[in-house]
């Protein structure tokens, strides 16, 4: 019997609670006789003297003036006409400001959340006040669900990147996950030198701290000895407590990107997609054990020119050329040079390194400034103050969804800029919370009064909200401070572990 029942019957269509009352025509005309800059109008088109308009009129009515020509009563309530469309005259209602806010609220905030042109349109179609379009273009702009939804993600900070002064002065770890082999193993843990860009890949089984701790000791320290300090993004197992403590032990420095900036650990981001075209080259056969063939392929690529040095990663990391098969089959020698002892070789190789190492410096210097420079063309910079109320961008599994906002509806006040980077410490606003370090890119100032739909909740401002600066290209961001006696003291920052 169910089943004879139309789907409609069974999920009628739910229409909105909200609805505007309507308005008789002498209701129309009691309201537009009260509005002040609508009551002059009327008196000027009863006696047909436009001066009127002129004589101790409010702000707007001049305005109003400008349009003498297209005004007109009909039954005592006033209209304007409007731009044709179509070949039809539009007669646009002469709106009291008294109801220009549920006008707006109907033809928005219920119409699907329009932007600023769309919405002006249906009201242009349908009313006229001085300063329609203004008002109309404020009132979308400053509609937070349109903001968190609809704002896209602009560059707002300039390019910067890492320094390393020589081989294993930094290198820079990450997890690349994979379908898993014959074997088990689904996780590659890639280890690169950032001066050299050597790289080196080991299969794992999982992603563990205990699993990055020994790979780190066992495959990497021992043969290529320690680096100076070791860069990753915020991974659990990168900033659990055992590789912290291991790393501390050994004297190494760590630090990390900021959340979801890939940006910030480029080489190992840039070397898995070359890992991974690698990988996909190989026959069905052989991906089917996978793991069994990537220390040829990372061979293979140490052993190539890179474009961002001009020598293989291979000589600059070890002071000569890698010996190939092709080299042995043919009997080609790389360096014809032979040496009589151990100090002229030692000797040599200084010198030669010396060469290769300002060489690698200047190339690698000279690539990074141009991909600055082009990547900056699009960069609009924009200053973020101590006090300067911001969004966070919603990533990881909350923006994967196709419906989610864009940006947190938690609102978010900025305590300082860490020093020559444009990463700032956020706070929540209204309530107690840890600091938390988050990339320009990733903080959408609030810069007019936001409109708050009925149903959401959001924190009062605890500082007045400031208009922020665009800075051009030529400037520099300038590194801020908190303010001395902040309104909500800045709690200091909660240290992960596992």
């Amino acid at each position: 019997m169910a089943a004879a029942v139309p789907e409609f019957y069974c999920n009628p269509t739910q229409l909105r609670d909200e609805s505007l009352p309507t308005f008789s025509r002498q209701d129309l005309k009691a309201d537009q006789a009260r509005d002040p800059l609508i009551a002059l109008p009327i008196k000027a088109l009863s006696t047909n003297q436009r001066e009127i308009l002129l004589t101790n009129s409010p702000s707007g009515a001049r305005l109003v003036y400008k349009e003498w020509e297209r005004l007109k009563m009909l039954d005592g309530v006033v209209y304007r006409r409007g731009p044709s469309t179509n070949a039809e005259e539009i007669q646009q209602l002469f709106l009291p400001t008294k109801h220009r806010e549920s006008v707006l609220r109907s033809l928005h905030d219920e119409h699907g959340h329009l932007g600023a042109e769309r919405t002006f349109k249906l009201v242009r179609d349908r009313f006229y006040w001085p300063c329609m379009r203004a008002e109309v273009e404020s009132y979308c702009h400053s509609c937070l669900r349109c903001i968190q939804r609809k704002t896209l993600p602009t560059r707002t900070a300039p390019m910067s990147h890492l320094q390393s002064q020589g081989p294993m002065d930094l290198v820079c770890i990450d997890f690349l996950s994979l379908e898993p082999d014959a074997s088990g193993q689904g996780n590659i843990l890639i280890v690169t030198d950032h001066f050299t860009r050597y790289a080196q890949a080991f299969s794992t089984k999982d992603q563990r701290a205990p699993t990055v701790a020994k790979v780190l000791m066992e495959k990497f320290f021992v043969h290529y000895g320690l680096p100076r300090r070791i860069h990753s993004d915020q991974g659990r197992d990168f900033e659990s407590r055992l590789v912290g403590q291991l790393l501390e032990l050994l004297g190494i420095q760590k630090t990390r990107t900021t959340p979801y900036h890939p940006q910030g650990d480029a080489q190992p981001e840039r070397f898995n997609r070359t890992l991974l075209n690698m990988l996909g080259t190989l026959s069905n056969v052989e991906k089917q054990s996978w793991s069994r063939h990537i220390a040829t392929l990372v061979h293979a690529y140490n052993s190539t020119e890179s474009d961002a040095t001009g020598y293989s990663p291979y000589r600059l990391m070890f002071r000569r050329e890698a010996r190939l098969p092709v080299d042995l089959a043919f009997g080609l020698s790389l360096d014809q040079t032979s040496v009589a002892s151990h100090r002229n070789y030692v000797d040599r190789l200084r010198k030669n390194l010396a060469s290769a190492f300002e060489q690698a410096r200047l190339t690698s210097g000279n690539r990074e400034q141009r991909n600055k420079r082009n990547y900056d063309l699009k960069v609009r910079i924009q200053d973020l103050q101590p006090g300067d109320r911001v969004l966070l961008k919603n990533l990881g599994a909350a923006a994967r969804h196709k419906l989610a906002d864009r940006w947190s509806s938690q609102v978010y006040i900025v305590c300082k800029q860490l020093p020559g980077l444009p990463v700032y410490q956020v706070r929540p606003d209204g309530k107690a919370g840890p600091l938390k370090n988050w990339h320009r890119n990733h903080l959408l100032p609030l810069r007019e009064a936001v409109r708050i739909p009925v149903g959401d909740k959001l924190p009062p401002p605890s500082l007045p909200v400031p208009r922020l600066p665009s800075v051009t290209q030529s400037q520099q961001t300038r590194v801020v401070d908190p303010p001395p006696n902040p309104p909500v003291p800045c709690l200091p920052p909660v240290t992960q572990s596992q």
